[in-house]
């Protein structure tokens, strides 16, 4: 068997061997199909770890379906007694800056996918790419470039980072592409990031080579998040990934990815909210705001409702900048508040376009599904490589549970994770059990003279329950 996938492969037997659910059985078999190169990862092996870089990889990725809260938690772990190794390991993995986990997703992604196309029936799907951002809140002051950033759910200045998403869905199931990490630098000179000089002196400080890939993602922080955001699309074509619509909300939808969207060759078009504001559009009806525009639409009658979605619809053609747009108009109830879309698909109708802009919301499904079950955003790594790793970890979890979901027919990712981490956690319990019947037997072998094996031998022969247990602890152990 290949040296680097002997874990997995252990598992699979492992678990095969004790009839657990067929949703950790997916996770094993997928996990065991995917092929990294070495220098995929970008990471050279420690002389003293016994483990490949490929190996700590599996383990990292392992964690939550085991019940595993962080590195610290491994060796008291069900998986940490199969594969014993030392804490250190894995920090020294997420924290080496020479890692490229970019690469990495996508190699993963393009595997998982491929496997995906090969099994559905639907030759016709419309592929999404859907971009958009999420708080990820911190309680400490010495993470690196740690800072405060404007949450616009609490609406007002938070301690952590902004992490901005690039997902993929083809209507059945979501994949993450890619991510970038930022902050903010603050309106005050006098508080950098909203930080008094004792926190900014509190914050961990580590120098990066320029050749580093984490020096690239350090030069993400602060540069805008749309300019980072057309980086990651364009990252993500020259990777393979083609699709119809990028979606957005009204925060990005702006000229700059407009533009650059309708420039592919591929024939792709964007649909974006638009703000209800003062920017005007280019129309027949003459250069108007949103707000001017619906007004118009309404005084001549071109208001109609659509019982299939449910809403008022109103639609116009307009300019921005001499690119071509439609803007479609929506409000629910007679007395609801009008909301917007804008799309450089001219042949979209104001049904077509709201059924596929309902996709957006996978992303904001799949940031909660994350923070709940994958610990998104929880990494206490203080180096800034160990909080790109963790949020990468997360993104490649995610999409393997994503698979495993679409192809064992799951209803939700949240069901699945139950399911796989259910198996794991009863292992953990029976071990912990087992280990303190180890102890209390061995004390009293102690006070009465007598050999610990043997009394121990003794009393699981007498006790069906006990003997359950160490036949479940036998069970962590894999075969030689």
């Amino acid at each position: 068997m290949n040296k680097n996938r002997y874990i997995i492969g252990e598992l699979q037997e492992f678990f095969a061997k004790n009839d657990s659910s067929k949703a950790i059985n997916s996770i094993s078999t997928i996990m065991n199909s995917i092929r990294i190169q070495s220098k995929v990862i970008g990471s050279v092996k420690n002389p003293n770890c016994k483990f490949t870089c490929l190996q700590v990889l599996q383990l990292l990725v392992l964690f939550p379906f085991f019940s595993i809260k962080n590195a610290a938690n491994y060796s008291s772990s069900a998986l940490g007694k199969m594969f014993v190794c030392h804490k250190d390991m894995f920090y020294r993995f997420m924290n080496d800056g020479n890692i490229n986990w970019r690469r990495i997703i996508y190699s993963v992604f393009r595997q998982v996918y491929s496997r995906v196309k090969r099994r559905t029936t639907l030759k016709s799907d419309i592929r999404c790419v859907i971009i958009d951002d999420t708080d990820l809140p911190k309680t400490g002051f010495k993470t690196e470039k740690i800072g405060k950033v404007f949450s616009h759910t609490q609406m007002k200045p938070i301690l952590g980072f902004k992490a901005m998403f690039l997902c993929f869905t083809d209507g059945v199931s979501q994949f993450l592409l890619d991510f970038s990490l930022h902050g903010e630098e603050g309106k005050r000179s006098d508080k950098p990031q909203g930080l008094s000089k004792k926190q900014t002196e509190a914050r961990y400080c580590k120098e990066h080579s320029e050749d580093k890939c984490i020096a690239r993602r350090s030069a993400e922080y602060f540069a805008s998040k749309i300019e980072t955001a057309i980086s990651m699309l364009k990252r993500s074509i020259i990777e393979g990934v083609r699709f119809d619509y990028l979606l957005v909300d009204s925060w990005f939808t702006c000229f700059e990815l407009l533009k650059f969207v309708v420039s592919r060759h591929f024939g792709c078009h964007l649909i974006g909210m638009i703000k209800m504001g003062k920017t005007k559009y280019e129309t027949d009806l003459g250069n108007k705001t949103a707000p001017e525009l619906i007004k118009a639409l309404q005084k001549s009658k071109s208001v109609k409702y659509s019982r299939s979605i449910g809403y008022y619809t109103a639609t116009v053609s307009a300019k921005i900048s001499g690119i071509k747009v439609s803007l479609l108009f929506y409000r629910r109830g007679k007395n609801g508040n009008w909301n917007a879309l804008l799309t450089s698909d001219l042949k979209l109708d104001a049904k077509e376009a709201f059924r596929l802009y309902s996709r957006r919301w996978v992303i904001e499904v799949a940031h909660k599904e994350m923070k709940q079950n994958l610990k998104l955003g929880k990494n206490q790594c203080r180096d800034f490589a160990g909080q790109i790793a963790g949020i990468s970890l997360c993104v490649l979890q995610y999409n393997i549970l994503s698979y495993v979901k679409r192809n064992e027919s799951y209803e939700t990712i949240g069901g699945l994770f139950a399911e796989i981490s259910k198996n794991s956690v009863e292992l953990s319990v029976a071990e912990k059990i087992w280990l303190l019947i180890v102890e209390v037997i061995n004390v009293i072998a102690e006070v009465l003279n007598c050999d610990a094996m043997v009394l121990t031998e003794q009393v699981i022969s007498n006790d069906k329950q006990i003997k359950a247990v160490k036949q479940a602890f036998d069970r962590l152990t894999p075969a030689a």
